[in-house]
């Protein structure tokens, strides 16, 4: 008691340090509790500033080109607000400012946007929410968590998911919401970088990705790039987070994910939470770099959840969200005045969005029920029964009769009559030019890393080292067959096992293509091509390196073609593995799910195999069809027997010999056809590319179903 007593003495001395003690409220009053009817007197705050009315004159250039919106003298200006309680930084005289983008005008009007099962209570995710974004100015989403913040962004950026169902227009500059390739740019909350590369070598192979053109343009443009986000002194420094390398902070890497959007020089761009993990100086400097991003003319929307007095200085327009509803709209100093208007003046010394969202956060009911509850003995609160659900209805029913929501139609309808410039979609490189960016990327990316290929080829060839100690000194007798095939079975399934700490890399490599196909930096082929080849020197390098280990202390066939044979037979085996674990990370994004699904996958092909039981006495329902056929170490090992005895003989007695074949017979199912074993590896090939035509398919299938990889996982999607 004594301490929820002290909180709001606290609390109360910071919000009221104006007023005289005589005026003060109750201490134990402070949340946004009011008494039944008191519609306009707050309890909780007792003193705030009075606001003039804000007037908005709006000027149409008679060319098309652009609109401004000016504030009137009347109204009071982001100078006014700074001067009082919400002062603003200086904008620095040094910060990177790249040359003028014309913006463009966005207009939403009864926008309603249901997706089914989204909300328990209600689908209805947006309802009936309207507003506009200016050239050159900032217009932020303001709303407590799931309050429809990130499907509003999404819905003006043509961007919701397949179920998704959206009701009510979008202008873009007068015209229906059309945004070609290049004209927008849209950062999601959580960008995956790729830590094994510097700044400039990541916006630069970006820029590869998205633009036409010689390299030394491209050059250009990333450091215009670099510039306009100030991140000039960590151009040179590698992003890191990835094996055990310290990472730059998050405020540099938020930075860099929006510069990468810079590239094309978009003239809207739509940011998910640019404070997302900042701390206050992180997110101070972000704003301030939008904000002079906003003055070259570029339209910035964005959302946000709250954020310092500073920081809401910078803002020209807020839209305020709870449960869908828009609750306000319009210029920052308008929506203090609003909430004043409907009985929750904001305290001088807090942050406005700390009052908006405990106005409007429902979760803070509970924390109201809990402090009655405890203060329920003394007969503190037993007469206050206002709630945030009343808080917002009133919020949202003064909104709609006020001056500020007239204001707001007018200048829809106005951007509305006047078109301007058509949105032109921008040029692009082609596939070939991607497939290539992406192959050497990749291939500098596995040069870096050592836990992608490196420490893989190290494990390979310990477990070639494994069993081919184990199984050394062999010799070429009769009785030394069943032996070797225990081994070859051993060293290829154990081996390809392996495979499985791959999982990791090949998962944000698919997250990483899921983020530049959302932008249409990439696709499903070029992507596919880009892994194929960079992953084919590495696969190489391991299967050369295991296999001369394990063929040599076996002792198999001393002759450089079956040796050749063993090199190129593991190698197909590998790549079959990559297009396996490619396909299942595709289906799940989440590590641990893939690893338990490979290794599943993979013992039962080792059972199916045919060691353990020859294939011909397998059971025929799923062990013979269609395990046994679709197991890649079944023609492994065909081919690497084969290899092995076909066109040899083992002497039996003085007088007599029997082939190899004939050797082999009883301990493996393999053919006497001295062709055979190509015809094994020719299967090994078909099965690897069967499986990446198998990725190919899902891949399409979702980005034509305008289904983003990322969406399909719950943990991914933000609202």
């Amino acid at each position: 008691m004594e301490e929820i007593q002290s909180q709001s003495d606290n609390y109360r001395s910071s919000s009221s340090s104006a007023s005289s003690p005589a005026s003060r409220i109750p201490s134990s009053n402070f949340f946004y509790l009011r008494k039944p009817g008191l519609v306009r007197q707050p309890i909780s705050f007792e003193d705030s500033p009075e606001w003039e009315d804000t007037d908005i004159d709006v000027r149409v250039d008679e060319s098309g080109n652009s609109i401004d919106a000016i504030a009137t003298p009347d109204s009071p200006s982001l100078l006014k607000m700074n001067s009082g309680s919400l002062p603003s930084p200086v904008l620095p005289q040094g910060m990177g400012v790249v040359s003028r983008v014309a913006g463009a005008s966005v207009v939403w009007k009864e926008l309603t946007v249901t997706i089914e099962g989204k909300r328990k209570y209600s689908d209805k995710v947006i309802k009936g929410s309207a507003g506009y974004a200016l050239p050159g100015t900032m217009t932020v989403i303001m709303g407590p968590a799931k309050s429809g913040k990130s499907t509003l962004l999404r819905a003006l950026a043509g961007r919701l998911p397949r179920s998704a169902i959206m009701h009510g227009e979008v202008f873009v500059n007068g015209a229906k919401l059309h945004l070609p390739y290049g004209s927008y740019g849209y950062v999601e909350r959580e960008t995956i970088l790729i830590g094994s590369l510097t700044v400039r070598e990541y916006l630069y192979y970006s820029a590869l990705l998205q633009l036409p053109g010689f390299c030394c343009q491209k050059n250009d443009v990333v450091e215009d790039a670099i510039h306009a986000m100030s991140l000039g002194d960590c151009a040179s420094k590698l992003i890191g987070g990835y094996c055990y390398i310290k990472g730059l902070p998050s405020g540099e890497r938020r930075r860099i994910s929006i510069a990468r959007e810079l590239l094309l020089r978009p003239h809207i761009l739509f940011i998910d939470e640019p404070l997302y993990h900042l701390d206050s100086v992180s997110a101070l400097l972000m704003m301030v770099t939008l904000k002079k991003l906003a003055s070259t003319g570029c339209t910035l929307i964005f959302t946000i959840y709250q954020s310092s007095t500073e920081v809401f200085g910078l803002f020209d327009r807020i839209c305020l969200l709870s449960n869908g509803n828009t609750l306000f709209f319009g210029e920052t100093l308008a929506c203090l005045q609003h909430f004043s208007s409907a009985g929750f003046p904001c305290p001088i010394m807090q942050s406005p969005s700390d009052h908006f969202l405990r106005a409007i956060n429902t979760d803070f009911d509970r924390i109201i029920a809990m402090c009655k509850n405890l203060q329920d003995d003394q007969g503190d609160l037993s007469s206050v029964n206002m709630d945030t659900a009343v808080a917002i209805r009133t919020l949202e029913a003064t909104y709609k009769s006020s001056a500020d929501a007239a204001s707001v139609e007018t200048m829809i309808f106005t951007l509305m009559e006047k078109e301007g410039p058509v949105l032109k979609s921008k040029g692009k490189a082609n596939n070939a030019t991607r497939a290539a960016v992406l192959t050497w990327r990749s291939l500098l990316i596995m040069s870096r890393e050592w836990r992608y290929f490196w420490l893989r080829m190290v494990l390979h060839m310990l477990v070639a080292l494994c069993v081919g100690t184990v199984f050394a000194g062999l010799g070429h007798s009769l009785s030394s067959v069943m032996t070797r095939v225990a081994a070859i079975f051993a060293f290829v399934s154990f081996a390809t096992l392996l495979s499985v700490a791959g999982v990791p890399a090949h998962t944000k490599e698919i997250k990483i293509y899921a983020s530049e196909e959302l932008n249409r930096h990439s696709g499903p082929l070029v992507f596919l091509l880009g892994q194929l080849l960079s992953g084919i020197p590495f696969l190489f390098l391991i299967s050369v390196s295991s296999s001369l280990i394990f063929y040599y202390l076996l002792g198999l066939r001393n002759e450089f073609n079956p040796l050749m044979y063993f090199v190129l037979n593991f190698f197909m085996c590998l790549l079959v593995s990559e297009g396996l674990m490619l396909l299942v990370a595709c289906f799940s994004l989440d590590i641990f799910w893939s690893i338990l699904t490979l290794l599943s996958i993979h013992v039962a092909m080792m059972l199916s195999s045919g060691y353990f039981r020859i294939r011909s006495d397998l059971p025929g329902p799923v062990w013979t069809y269609p395990l046994s056929y679709v197991a890649f170490h079944t023609y492994s090992i065909q081919g690497l027997l084969e290899n092995e005895y076909i066109g040899t003989s083992f002497a039996v007695g003085q007088v007599r010999a029997i082939s190899g074949y004939q050797a082999l017979r009883g301990a493996y199912e393999i053919s006497p056809d001295s062709n055979a074993k190509w015809e094994n590896l020719l299967v090994l090939l078909v099965m690897a590319i069967a499986y990446r035509a198998l990725v190919f398919v899902l891949l399409n299938f979702r980005r034509l179903g305008k289904s983003n990889l990322l969406s399909c996982y719950p943990h991914t999607y933000h609202e």
